[in-house]
This record gives structure tokens, sequence and C-alpha cells, in this order.
């Protein structure tokens, strides 16, 4: 599977037309019978969460999964589309979507949001009203079992996660691994971001405490859930691989509760 390497300084890969790509994600949600609620709206873009009722009480899970909360990373949004678009989630799944968390990065092509804010640093004494407006709505939500954060690495020599599982659950990151390496390359460094890594997975010891600038999965593990991934696609390979990357682990997650 080729890399194409495109990426120097930034991400300069292939972009999307959020706008065009939330209006589909709308119209998915629709045709499958989703409910939607808007929790932050400025001139530019609304932010918005959809949920799926579980269509069976046999073992019912609860699952949660966000993207598009960096500008530049758009496997995320599309994966979140395709995921409604398929929609073959088990009937015990009760679901939450953020489809994306920072539209306005995405016409910019940046990280962080019109402020120069990332916002995937800020929910811990945040200062952005589009974290503040997220956080006030996750709070109105149940405990999770499990929740998904997709992500893009435009430095990543392949695919790689981060496993948060403090109560040693039984692990996804493994089967995540296998899901994924069937439709890309994984990073198999033994330090990622700085960080210890076997296989492409990362168990970060870190105390949230400890850390000033929480990311959404801090506030999640701390608030929300016991058991967290966030999976990191490569974007030095083609959008589509980054996406099929995303699915894979998606459906792998999912597939195991």
């Amino acid at each position: 599977m080729e890399r194409l390497g495109k990426n120097l300084g930034k991400y300069q890969g292939e972009k999307i037309d959020i706008r065009a790509v939330l209006g589909e994600v709308e119209a998915a949600a629709r045709e499958h019978g989703w409910t939607q609620e808007v929790f932050y709206n400025n001139d530019s873009f609304k932010l918005f969460a959809l949920h799926r009722s579980s269509h069976d009480e046999t073992n019912p899970k609860r699952f949660y999964l966000s993207t598009g909360i960096h500008g530049d990373e758009p496997a995320g949004p599309l994966s979140a589309l395709r995921l409604l678009r398929e929609n073959r989630w088990p009937d015990n799944l009760e679901v939450w979507v953020c489809p994306c968390l920072n539209p306005i990065g995405f016409t910019l092509n940046t990280r962080e949001n019109a402020k120069g804010l990332d916002l995937n640093r800020g929910y811990l004494n945040s200062m952005s009203e589009e974290i503040i407006a997220h956080i006030a709505w996750l709070e109105r939500q149940p405990m999770f079992d499990l929740c998904m954060l997709l992500h893009e690495d435009w430095e990543s020599q392949g695919f790689y996660l981060y496993e948060q599982n403090p109560d040693k659950r039984p692990p996804l990151a493994e089967k995540i691994i296998d899901a994924v390496e069937k439709v890309c390359p994984i990073d198999r460094s033994e330090i990622i971001e700085g960080r210890p890594a076997r296989g492409g997975i990362v168990r970060p010891n870190i105390d949230p405490r400890s850390r000033p600038d929480w990311p959404e999965a801090f506030y999640l593990i701390t608030h929300k859930t016991r058991q967290s991934y966030t999976v990191e696609a490569p974007s030095d390979f083609p959008l589509q691989t980054r996406v099929d990357a995303l699915m894979a682990a998606v459906n792998a997650a999912i597939g195991s509760l």
C-alpha cells in the first residue's frame, strides 16, 4: 500500500467540503431514524449530536463516537457519514455520535478553530465556546460503556491507537489492530508521540489530574466512561485508506461489546 508522503510541516493532503459532508450526515441520520440535538450554534456552523436507541434490550450497551475536533483530519467526518449510511449497528447498541466538533477548522484546513485554539486541549478550564457547549451536552448524557474518538496523525508511519482502560476490562485494542491491519499499515514504532508503544498500541499511564490541558479523552475517562479508544489514521496514506482504517476500528470495537 503506497504511502503518499505529501505532508511536510502540516497536513497537505485531500480536503473535504465540510458543509456538504454534514448535510449528507444529517440526511443519512434522518433516513435511519436518528434524533438530532444542536448544542452550539453561531453564524458559521452548528454543532450537533445524533442519537440512536437500541433495538434490543438484551444486554444493552451504550456507545459514544466523536470526530472532527481537528480541522485537518478529514477521514473522521467521512467515517461518521459512512457508518450512518451503512447503518450496521448491533441491535443492542444505543449510540451517540458527534460527527464534527470543529467544522470551521475544515474550512481553514487547520487543527485549530477560528480563534487559533486547539479544541482538543480544552476539556478542563475551557476557553472555547464550542467545548463549553459540548461539555454541557455530555453532562446531560448517561454513562457510556465504550467511547471512540476518531483522529488522524499527519506524521505517523501507520495506524495506531491509545487505550484507556483503568478498570482492566477485557481490552479491545488488539482486536482493533488486527481488523485495521487488513486495510491499512500499522505503526509498529516502539515510541509513538513520545510514549512507549507496542504493536500500534499506546497504553498511557497518565493521571488526568496531572495535566492542565485535557483532551476530550481525559474528560470522558474521568466523567463518562471507563473504557475509551483514541484511534489515529495515518494522513500520509490516501484518504480512502484512512476512512477504511477508521471504519475497521469502529466495527471491530462495537462487534466485541
